[in-house]
Formats: C-alpha cells, structure tokens, sequence
C-alpha cells in the first residue's frame, strides 16, 4: 500500500466521508479482478485502495493516521523509548491486538465495507509478552492467509425482502448468506476465516453484492416502484386487482376516476433499511386501451371530453 492512503484514493486530507466513499467506489468498480482477470496489476492496484478505503472511512484510525499514531497499513508506528520502558510493546498496545480491519470476533460482518489488509495483524500488542525483537514486549506473529473476493448476483425482489443467499466458496463448501439491513447495490460483506488458509491462520472472504434487474420492479431509494397496467373500466369504475410486489401477489384496490400516472402506496413493501424500517412500495397506474375497439367505439361516438387538460402546461 503507498504511504498516503489520501493519494492511493485520491482525495484531499480534508475529504469528506462522502468524498472517500465515492472515490473508492469509482476505483473498486474500475480495478475490481472480475473486470480485469489478465492484468494482474489492477487486482494489486484494487488491493490498495480497498485497504486505503478501510483506514479512512474508520473515523478513528483516520484520525490516528492523521496524528501519526500508526501507519498507512494500520500499525502503530514504533516507539522505541517507550517500548523499552516496558509500559508500550512493540505492536503498540497494552493487551490488544492492532488488527487493520478491527473485526473482533467471526462471523458476518457488512455495512461499511470494512475490509482487513494482510499486513495489519502482523504486530499484535501485549505488554506482558516477551519476544520479538530485544524483548520489547510485543511479539511477532505470523502473518494471515490472503483474502478472497467474490462477486454475488442478488434478485431485486430478494433483496427488498433480504432472503438468504447461497454462495459456494473456492474450496467447494456452501454457505447460506444473510443479507443485512441496508442492502445495496456495491454492498459488501465479510466472511471471517474463509479466506486462503496462512501460518497465521485463514484470511476472509469478501463478498460483494450486485442487485440484478428486474422486469417489472425497479429501486428508488428505499422504494421499490412498479408500474401496473389497468383497464379502462378499471380505472373509471373502480376496481381491485392483483399486484405483484416481492413477497407475492396482493389485492389492490383501484379507486373509481383513476388516471395513467396515479400512483397507490403499499406501506412497508420496500427495502429494509439500516435500522429496520421499511420503505414502500410504489404502485404507477397506466390505463391501456383496446386497439380498433368497434363497440367502445361505438360507446364513445359523439362524445367529447372538453377540459383543458394541457392547461397547466402553457400550451
């Protein structure tokens, strides 16, 4: 990783969290491996700036980094004076460890895109362990096996509902992967230890998620939008009709008078947010009329419509 994690993203040290975000997403989506499996650099390039992403978009190893407490790779930088006084070992802490990806313990992890560098759980902290080098304090560890990423195509209406994916690792076993709440399109999530096997053990699998299109659905927001095709008679006399939505068909009701455009609300039918709520789903009706209908025709002859209903247009 290069010393400035701000030029490996290539943003300003005053960048806002929003500034960084972007700006990793732009380069992950350009340098990610499944966009480029025959230029091996761009997966070294997509490594850096996923392991630049994690140091700043945690507020506070950005800010440790910015007062020079540890390094572009998220470790303490040494402090000799106080690691031979006995109160700061080599990795920099009293009893913890100074991993890059601050994990903790297995299992899923999502949201932020926390992503871990090999390199960071090199040094662990320790005041009360000899080793190392001198007898500092902390001792050296072995260094983890390499992470691997994966790309997962998820169904929109999937997604809205966060149902349980399959994903089958590079060593051929099967996991059911739970979607969080938040879910988006870019979103990726962190399987602990199912990574490549090290000396220092396994690293972790980085699972990205991309949202499929869907013929009939499409997202806005935290909503999920369908248009809905309704008859005439439906739209002028009132009617109810099944409408799909992503847990299944329900019974719509369509209000008499009803024109192309109107739009219904079924609450709670969106995507689930971060924390817990829900969005809608969003229901556009559009009237199709019958070609060369001779009785509606007929029904209609010598009738007129005589509202100005491009008023409000100007014209």
């Amino acid at each position: 990783m290069a010393n400035d994690p701000y030029s490996t993203l290539g943003v300003s040290r005053s960048a806002s969290e929003k500034d960084i975000k972007s700006a990793y997403r732009t380069l992950a989506k350009k340098l990610h491996p499944d966009a480029n499996k025959d230029n091996p650099k761009a997966a070294e390039r997509f490594s850096e700036v996923t392991a630049a992403y994690d140091l700043l978009s945690d507020k506070d190893k950005r800010a440790k980094f910015d007062r020079g407490e540890i390094d572009a790779d998220g470790n303490p930088r040494m402090d000799f004076g106080a690691g031979f006084g006995g109160g700061r070992g080599f990795g920099g802490g009293s009893g913890g460890q100074h991993g890059f990806g601050g994990m903790g313990g297995g299992g899923f992890e999502s949201g932020g895109m926390d992503f871990e560098d090999i390199l960071g759980s090199m040094f662990g902290g320790g005041g009360g362990r000899s080793g190392g080098f001198g007898g500092m304090g902390g001792g050296r560890q072995a260094p983890r096996g390499a992470n691997v990423s994966y790309r997962l195509s998820v169904p929109l209406t999937d997604a809205a509902e966060l149902k349980p994916q399959r994903i089958t690792l590079s060593d051929g076993k099967t996991i059911d992967l739970k979607l969080p709440a938040g879910l988006e399109d870019g979103t990726q999530m962190r399987l602990s230890g199912k990574g490549e096997p090290g000396p220092g053990g396994s690293g972790d699998a980085i699972v990205t998620i991309q949202l499929q299109t869907h013929a009939s659905f499409r997202r806005d927001g935290d909503d999920l939008r369908l248009d809905l095709p309704v008859t005439l008679d439906e739209a002028l006399n009132g009617a109810k009709v099944k409408a799909p939505t992503a847990s299944g068909a329900v019974m719509l009701s369509v209000p008499a008078g009803s024109s192309s455009g109107k739009v219904l609300r079924l609450k709670g039918r969106g995507f689930t947010r971060k924390d817990g709520s829900r969005g809608d789903q969003l229901i556009s009706l559009e009237i199709v009329l019958p070609e060369h209908d001779a009785d509606l025709i007929q029904r209609l002859e010598g009738w007129q419509d005589t509202r100005d209903v491009r008023a409000r247009l100007g014209v």
